[in-house]
């Protein structure tokens, strides 16, 4: 069954094996523990080898969960564990060969402006990763923060889901919630501390009370 992204998912998971205090299996256990609805696999330092092991393993945990398993940037894992979908930036492979290769998945976009948002939408992106809403440590080229205006802004223009990312913390988050947002990336928000599961309840039951 075709799975979509939708504009109340609440938190969207991201791993990092750069910040993981307990391996990244185990953060997705937790995530998923806690009732996150969509994950997304992102490795840049792991063998091929490595990171299709892992992404396989998360799948089957998705599965069970029936939550979104998607793959960052990567086509190759995206295909070989048969995620639900990727992620894609600015300078990946674009969008209408990633729709070739994998027709009835989930394609999401980073974008970074208004410009970019209207083009990913136009060229069939079935979600927009805005990015960075805050300055972040968690992406060296995440670029310039944009603010939670222009995340409004882009929200207001645009039909398809908007997922808000980069450097949301639980100092932040009140001003994200109130652009109307409730999909809501948090990295280190979540995994510099031991319990992960806890943090992920705690900001899901923030991002998606009514």
């Amino acid at each position: 069954m075709y799975k979509k992204i939708s504009n109340k998912m609440g938190l969207y998971f991201i791993t990092d094996s750069r910040l993981t205090k307990q391996g990244i299996i185990k953060d997705v256990k937790d995530a998923l523990e806690s009732g996150v609805k969509v994950i997304q696999y992102r490795e840049k330092n792991k063998p091929t080898r490595e990171m299709l092991v892992e992404a396989i393993e998360i799948k089957k945990m998705c599965k069970k969960k029936k939550a979104i398993f998607l793959v960052n940037d990567r086509l190759d894992i995206a295909l070989a564990s048969k995620a639900d979908g990727i992620h894609i930036g600015q300078d990946d492979m674009p969008i209408k060969y990633v729709k070739k290769l994998m027709p009835y998945s989930i394609i999401g976009v980073t974008v970074h402006n208004i410009k970019e948002a209207l083009e990913a939408e136009k060229k069939g992106a079935s979600y927009l990763g805005v990015s960075p809403i805050f300055e972040t440590s968690t992406k060296s080229d995440a670029g310039k923060a944009i603010g939670v205006e222009a995340l409004e802004h882009i929200m207001k223009k645009v039909k398809v889901p908007v997922v808000a990312i980069g450097g949301i913390n639980e100092d932040n988050l009140q001003s994200v919630l109130k652009t109307g947002c409730r999909n809501i990336a948090m990295i280190s928000a979540i995994l510099k501390y031991e319990n992960v599961r806890k943090r992920c309840e705690e900001f899901n039951k923030i991002i998606l009370k009514e």
